[in-house]
């Protein structure tokens, strides 16, 4: 199935946005599991971040060769082996209303 994968990155980068909103919200206390689970999130936001940031390293690095035949194949395909981490990282989020059904991962049995 199909579906528009800047979508699915946009989203992404809302859920991330609230994320990091949720644990700046949570004032310091005397509760260090709150703290340390406040730390966290903002470390797990952070770190999914730079794997953002890793997923479009090509395209960004090649902008300018984007549009000729070979760097647009280069980029594609690049991206067709990267772009699985999104949808990995996305699915954590498919109790939230504005996941797309479509996005949902495809159960695989293990040999």
């Amino acid at each position: 199935m199909r579906y528009d994968f800047d979508v699915m990155v946009e989203f992404f980068k809302a859920r991330l946005r609230e994320d990091e909103h949720a644990a700046k919200a949570l004032k310091p206390s005397k509760n260090e599991d709150m703290d340390r689970l406040r730390d966290r999130i903002l470390s797990d936001v952070e770190a999914k971040r730079r794997l953002m940031e890793w997923v479009f390293a090509p395209q960004q690095e090649l902008a300018e060769w984007e549009h000729s035949f070979a760097g647009g194949l280069f980029i594609k395909g690049w991206m067709r082996l990267r772009q699985p981490v999104i949808e990995q990282l996305v699915a954590a989020y498919a109790d939230h209303p504005d996941f797309h059904p479509e996005w949902k991962l495809v159960e695989v049995e293990p040999i």
